[in-house]
């Protein structure tokens, strides 16, 4: 079956995978462009994960939003491996993006894992107390519990968070596909906000 080269260009566009990733993928599901997209961007986050794992983010760029009220700003530093991606056009506009997340979510901590001890502990023990009213098993109050503490990171963990442009990605998933995209490990490195 031919493939329309207007509909690999644009997968192209999509996703920044290769023309024979593009060609392969439509192939794979008989042209159908969702699901030829699904794999494409499947595809490109474990390629992005792989080179996040390799990969030393030392160039990067520091972006900042400032709300239009003038009440709150941020500030992030948004890291690459060159500096020929930090001043790409696509990664300004991530880092942008990502700031106005900081302005907008006011995130504490980076990922899950750079949450305290003693915070994830505390927070536990405060949906614990508002369980314990409930007439369930143990093991339903653990899956409940393990539920809301899911649900604790993706309110304080920038990475974890919906991305207020469009909430069906995670800002996770936004930086794995620039990183597919651009062929670069990207990373944040810190974030600041300062609100009136």
């Amino acid at each position: 079956m031919p493939i329309d080269s207007k509909i690999i260009q644009k997968l192209r566009a999509d996703t920044g995978a290769g023309i024979m990733d593009v060609k392969k993928a439509l192939e794979e599901v008989a042209g159908d462009e969702q699901k030829a997209l699904e794999i494409l961007r499947i595809k490109g986050q474990r390629i992005a994960v792989k080179k996040q794992e390799e990969r030393v983010a030392k160039e990067g760029t520091i972006a900042s939003y400032v709300h239009a009220n003038g009440k709150v700003a941020t500030l992030i530093m948004l890291a690459c491996e060159t500096d020929f991606v930090a001043r790409n056009e696509e990664f300004k506009n991530l880092a942008h993006d990502i700031a106005m997340q900081v302005a907008a979510m006011n995130p504490q901590f980076l990922t899950a894992d750079k949450v305290p001890q003693d915070v994830v502990e505390k927070e536990k023990e405060i949906m614990r107390a508002s369980l314990q009213d409930e007439k369930k098993p143990t093991a339903v109050l653990e899956k409940i519990l393990a539920g809301k503490m899911q649900k604790f990171f993706e309110e304080v963990c920038l990475l974890e968070q919906k991305f207020i442009k469009d909430d069906t990605k995670t800002i996770a998933d936004l930086i794995n596909e620039q990183t597919a995209k651009l062929g670069e490990k990207i990373e944040v490195k810190k974030i600041a906000r300062l609100s009136l």
